[in-house]
């Protein structure tokens, strides 16, 4: 999918444009028919190329876009659409940049240790996906095994892609969002979401009636029963929830900006693409230019040392925050902190022996109120993420426990909050500092622990006293 960070909004975000819609469950499960004789092969492949050829020309009536050049159209195999989920995987992003946006995702909580990223995308993108367009080849595939009377929706989906990529040349449009991986899903959330909207009004044909009529419909009415299939229904929360965000967030965004001029404003979604998901999850804010804060990290390297390696480094946004809200607290609670996100970045350091992780993040919230909500919530969050934990500390803004992994901190100052776990009360004062804090409150049991490391120096009565070094 196309987003974990990609984290596992990076790794798995790279495949989401994979992922078709569908009116009902594709039964995966199920055994593919026999090769078809050869008679049979012919009449099957002429008779999908017309259907193709008349929905690409219904789906260019409804979303105004003209076919510029022919469009190769073929059926693709079990076995060849595996291939193509593979080859895409790792063309989007190397097996390290896949490695680092799980390790990524456990850093939040959003996956579980050791959880087999790859191997388990590849089997349930090759399980969900009924038909593709492929923007690189500019071809349009779809699954063999599903019977002509159900490929007509999975056509009116992919081939709105077609005519969007022949008009906005759709592959380097989304990527020239990155590195920012936040506003890179916000442009998948237009590609999926217009291409949902546009198959919407190809089912409503006939009706008198077009998505612009409905805005208070239930998008997930479109997607069927996603959960039937087997590897699907397996999937961590974080994972389902990233698949099926472009496609529901993204039409609800699409019903918004096609409310009131219809298909005319296609054009200027992509050409005034969305800054963030914030603005697919909140329309408003795209239409009045709402932009995220630009936020910076604390450097930690330094007082880290050369054991640890940086493995990511990017921006949740709302919609990756309300995923680690929900994780710990539950839907409802979730959507409301994060929708007082205003900006955040994060990243994730490794060490080279014992692979434990760090994560620093900063995050900015709409309001010195909205922060301390977030602090009170974000604290219990952590400690549900940390059952076993040691010498916990609250104090009005500061928050911090021990667990066998390291410590764990949250730090907020008016707007801001700052979070590091896996480390040291040393590191946390260094990016404390970093930041221009003022110094957080400290245990007093700390006060009375033996220092970490002694240098001994004369005193001008020719005694000793110890000094605590830091790093």
């Amino acid at each position: 999918m196309d987003r974990w960070r990609k984290s596992a909004l990076s790794a798995a975000c790279a495949a989401i444009s994979l992922l078709a819609v569908r009116n009902a469950p594709l039964r995966a499960q199920q055994a593919s028919p026999a090769p078809p004789a050869a008679n049979s092969a012919t009449r099957e492949n002429a008779e999908f190329t017309a259907a193709a050829d008349e929905v690409l020309q219904q789906m260019s009536e409804i979303t105004g876009l003209k076919l510029r050049t022919p469009l190769k159209k073929t059926l693709r195999s079990r076995e060849e659409i595996r291939a193509y989920v593979v080859r895409e995987m790792d063309e989007e992003k190397n097996p390290g940049e896949r490695y680092a946006g799980a390790r990524s995702a456990e850093a939040f909580g959003l996956l579980p240790k050791g959880f087999d990223f790859d191997n388990f995308m590849i089997t349930l993108l090759t399980e969900q996906i009924a038909g593709l367009y492929d923007p690189k080849a500019h071809e349009f595939y779809i699954a063999d095994w599903i019977p002509l009377s159900d490929q007509r929706m999975v056509m009116a989906h992919e081939l709105t892609h077609a005519l969007e990529d022949q008009h906005f040349n759709i592959e380097p449009w989304v990527k020239a969002a990155r590195p920012n991986e936040d506003a890179e899903l916000a442009r998948e959330a237009v590609l999926e979401g217009s291409a949902m909207a546009a198959m919407v009004d190809y089912l409503l044909q006939g009706t008198g009636r077009s998505i612009k009529d409905m805005p208070d419909m239930d998008p997930s009415m479109f997607l069927g029963d996603l959960g039937s299939t087997p590897t699907l229904a397996k999937a961590p929360p974080f994972i389902k929830d990233a698949l099926v965000f472009p496609y529901l967030g993204g039409l609800q965004f699409s019903v918004a900006v096609l409310k009131d001029r219809g298909w005319d404003a296609l054009a200027g979604m992509f050409a005034k693409p969305p800054a963030s998901t914030q603005q697919i999850l909140h329309p408003g804010y795209y239409r009045s230019g709402k932009i995220p804060a630009e936020v910076k990290l604390p450097a930690i390297e330094k007082v880290l040392g050369s054991d640890w390696t940086k493995l990511d480094e990017n921006v949740m946004g709302e919609f990756g925050w309300k995923e680690v809200l929900k994780q710990f607290l539950g839907q409802d609670r979730a959507k409301m902190l994060a929708a007082a996100w205003d900006g955040d970045r994060f990243a994730i350091y490794e060490h080279k022996t014992t692979k434990r992780l760090v994560l620093v993040a900063r995050l900015r919230m709409a309001s010195a109120e909205q922060t301390d909500r977030f602090f009170g919530q974000y604290s219990e969050a952590l400690e549900k993420k940390h059952s076993d934990r040691a010498n916990l500390l609250r104090r009005p803004n500061f928050f911090s426990f021990e667990t066998p992994d390291g410590g764990v901190f949250l730090h907020c100052i008016e707007t801001e909050c700052i979070t590091l776990e896996g480390t040291s009360r040393n590191v946390f004062d260094a990016a404390n500092k970093a930041v221009g804090w003022p110094a957080a409150p400290v245990s007093p049991a700390d006060l009375t622990k033996p220092p970490e490391k002694v240098a001994v120096l004369k005193t001008s009565g020719g005694g000793q006293s110890p000094e605590r070094a830091l790093y």
